[in-house]
């Protein structure tokens, strides 16, 4: 499988991860559709010379996903690749000064991290069945985000640990469902990458994040993401697999 002539599907796409996926994609001559609630489609993403569209949804709305997915089909055509990155990243204590866990939030995280890259899971590979075999009989790759955070999660992070290792745990039976229909399923699970959060915060809390990472002792850069996503759709032999991508850090507790 390669990004060259194929559709891809890049949730989250509008900025971070998400971003450097669909224009990695996009630049190898794959025909993205974005899928993100942002209201503007980024001009980064408008440059790409009408390789990317943009449609707006809500992937933990279920008959969203499956209303957007239509069009997108409709619009430009059955996907081979589907990229998750749509996520958030809350964070509370179980018992704070405020007292219990918000439940709303810790609900909101499960149901866009995990539910949300299950629905456009369900959503991409039954579109994927339709496609023509490739000579080794492959019709389309899934690829979620997971996060170190599913190993090694924080103080504060009982939901968005929750909801990340949760996509580690169903990517080995996803790609066991879809392998008679010739679909592989993957994850990766990034470390402390320069998104738009990151690169907000001050230089020094950069630096002091930056220092925690093994090697190389630096923030993981999108565009690094984006490769091994390639990696991924290309290496047919990488099925059912998380794959950390992280220099190596074990995050502590706090």
């Amino acid at each position: 499988m390669h990004f060259e002539n194929s559709v891809v599907w890049v949730t989250g796409g509008a900025s971070g991860l998400g971003a450097a996926c669909a224009e990695h994609a996009a630049s190898n001559g794959a025909s993205v559709v974005v899928f993100d609630l942002a209201k503007d489609q980024p001009e980064t993403l408008d440059s790409m010379q009408g390789r990317i569209s943009y449609l707006s949804c809500d992937v933990s709305d279920a008959d969203q996903v499956t209303s957007v997915a239509n069009a997108a089909q409709k619009a430009v055509g059955t996907p081979r690749i589907l990229v998750n990155c749509a996520g958030i990243a809350p964070a509370c204590r179980t018992v704070s000064r405020k007292g219990a866990h918000d439940p709303g939030l810790f609900r909101k995280a499960i149901e866009v991290n995990l539910m949300g890259s299950f629905f456009m899971a369900s959503a991409a590979a039954t579109m994927m069945a339709e496609n023509d075999p490739l000579e080794n009989g492959e019709r389309g790759v899934i690829v979620n985000t997971a996060s170190v955070a599913a190993f090694d999660g924080q103080i504060g992070q009982c939901a968005y640990a929750a909801s990340k290792a949760g996509v580690a745990g169903m990517t080995l039976p996803l790609a066991r469902d879809l392998a008679s229909l010739g679909v592989r399923a993957c994850a990766i699970a990034p470390g402390i990458f320069l998104t738009p959060m990151l690169s907000g915060m001050p230089e020094d809390v950069q630096s002091s994040l930056a220092a925690q990472v093994p090697f190389p002792s630096r923030l993981g850069q999108p565009q690094e993401f984006a490769r091994l996503v390639e990696h991924i759709v290309n290496n047919e032999m990488l099925n059912g697999e998380v794959i950390r991508l992280d220099g190596a850090i074990r995050m502590g507790p706090r």
